[in-house]
């Protein structure tokens, strides 16, 4: 079977980052991990190789490791004991002159060693006995088939090395290429069969995926199997369960699609669908000649997902939101943010818009999601922050398009501008805080002096999210002179400019001292409370805290 995650590619030297930059052509979605302060350029970085890579294979994710096969062998022997998952793990030399498929044999490995040795123009070492004699993994059929019993398979293989013949019924393109030991009188047998029953001791029992369970509303996985059941078919032979429109966000429909283990699709017009095969209760069993492509049937419930990619450092992006990334079809947003959000494969699509066309952009994201798309609407920091996420809610919530209600909508939190800026202080919002943003483009300026005031005298830290602007050159001056009438000169600010960026700067200064010029839009700007302290550290910088006691 295909592994369900994108590989990652582990570097332990910089010598093999132009081999893991070609591999990643391969794998556009797959991410290049570089040891800390030995590897530049990398996609993201790891400080303990042993435990990065445990934990990669512990989360069924291909690892692609440019170092030697012994590395990767002796790092994860602790967790190859365990019955779980096995995914794909390959050991590829630094320069790219050898391919070592390793572990995963039913994950795929063998065929990501051929596609990455092509690509590296080298053979890949494999040294699977069944695919060498045979040119192909009999127990890894392609997209389509589904092998009934591995453990009898096994064995069957097992057979077939030891020298016995086999002849195949049933139709198998894959295998017409194959190098098998063919005899019509063979006893033992490759039966490509939709049939529903037992594999027998010398057959090795392949279903293609033909069939197709419609259905007019909510059902469970145990109604399918039975009516599968019924008309003989067996349940590895289901290639999608599917339904109207009108049922996209069914919860127990996704969850019987998921017991099943096939994909869930919709459409509102089955004229293109295989013929009748039989009805059972509400379910109609719909079987093809040839194995179906779930993806050419019907459409997907499309999703749409709002991420904040953090303050720009790709190690402080939440894994969820480097997932969503990668998965998307289309991605949204203002293009400082999007073009941050990268590597992108070449058929993604980037829809980069001004920064003040929130809600134009929001409307977009549901129109193409509510087509069946995977949607990503990109903000920088946390997207619930000063950001996309309540402008697709209020799309949303605004709308009368029952296909929008249907999108799959989830919003993942990323680390803000304020959060990013305290915690490379210190903690000077380590009691209670209030975060304000000093724009009056969406509110009126009445309103963002009268918050500032009760905020400066309850005493709160407090953090400003768009200080200043070209065109808001004033506001900050005024705001520094209403909280001024709550807190002395001596107390502590932190200004942060682009902080998890290449160019961040973070200055420690006081209320009486900060002048708005100091300050420009990609700063933050955070004011202690009355008890925020600073101190000095050993390099001659200083941190910020504000104690949790309050007196």
């Amino acid at each position: 079977m295909e592994p369900h995650n994108a590989p990652t590619i582990v570097l332990l030297g910089n010598a093999g980052l132009p081999v893991a930059k070609r591999i990643q052509t391969l794998y556009p979605q797959a991410r290049i991990l570089g040891l800390e302060q030995r590897v530049e350029g990398a996609d993201a970085q790891y400080a303990e190789f042993g435990e990065t890579l445990r934990e990669l294979y512990r989360n069924d994710t291909p690892i692609i490791g440019l170092c030697a096969a012994g590395i990767l062998i002796r790092t994860l022997a602790p967790l190859l004991a365990s019955k779980g998952a096995e995914p794909p793990v390959l050991a590829v030399a630094e320069d790219g002159s050898a391919v070592v498929p390793l572990l995963g044999g039913l994950g795929g490995v063998n065929r990501m060693a051929r596609e990455i040795a092509s690509a590296l123009e080298v053979a890949p070492a494999i040294t699977t006995s069944g695919e060498l004699r045979f040119g192909t993994c009999l127990l890894d059929p392609p997209a389509g088939y589904a092998l009934a019993d591995i453990e009898q398979g096994k064995r069957f293989v097992s057979d077939l090395l030891g020298g016995e013949a086999v002849r195949v019924v049933g139709t198998a393109p894959w295998l017409d290429a194959a190098r098998l030991p063919l005899a019509d009188e063979a006893q033992r047998v490759i039966h490509i069969t939709a049939q529903d029953r037992l594999a027998q001791r010398d057959e090795l029992l392949i279903h293609p995926q033909v069939a197709i369970a419609q259905v007019d509303g909510p059902v469970s996985a145990e109604a399918v199997r039975q009516a599968l059941a019924g008309t003989g078919l067996a349940p590895l032979s289901l290639a999608c369960l599917l339904a109207g429109r009108e049922y996209m966000a069914d919860s127990q429909l996704h969850a019987a699609a998921r017991a099943l283990g096939v994909p869930l699709r919709f459409i509102t017009d089955d004229s293109t669908l295989p013929p009748l095969h039989q009805q059972i209760g509400d379910i109609r069993l719909l079987v093809a000649q040839q194995p179906l492509d779930p993806a050419h049937i019907g459409q997907p419930r499309g999703r749409l997902t709002v991420v904040g990619l953090g303050p720009g450092a790709a190690e402080f992006m939440v894994p969820a939101t480097r997932q969503a990334l990668d998965e998307a079809e289309d991605l949204l947003g203002y293009e400082t943010y999007v073009r941050m959000a990268g590597p992108f494969r070449p058929e993604q699509v980037l829809h980069c818009t001004d920064n003040r066309e929130e809600m134009q952009r929001a409307r977009h994201a549901f129109e193409l999601a509510a087509s069946g798309r995977r949607v990503v609407v990109v903000s920088s920091g946390d997207p619930g922050v000063f950001a996309m996420a309540a402008a697709v809610l209020e799309a949303l919530h605004e709308s009368d398009d029952p296909d929008w209600q249907r999108v799959e909508l989830q919003v993942f939190p990323g680390v803000s501008a304020a959060l990013a800026t305290a915690a490379k202080a210190g903690a000077p919002l380590g009691h209670d805080f209030c975060l304000l943003s000093l724009s009056d483009n969406l509110k009126p300026w009445e309103v963002i002096e009268q918050r500032l005031d009760h905020a400066a005298a309850a005493d709160l830290a407090m953090a400003f999210y768009n200080p200043i602007s070209k065109a808001r050159p004033w506001q900050l001056g005024r705001a520094l002179e209403i909280v001024a009438r709550h807190r002395r000169p001596e107390t502590v600010v932190v200004l942060g400019r682009d902080i998890g960026r290449p160019a961040e700067a973070l200055t420690v200064t006081s209320l009486g001292e900060l002048q708005p010029e100091q300050v420009d839009m990609r700063t933050l700007v955070i004011i202690g409370s009355s008890l925020t302290q600073r101190f000095s550290k050993a390099n001659g910088s200083e941190w910020v805290y504000t104690p949790r006691w309050y007196r």
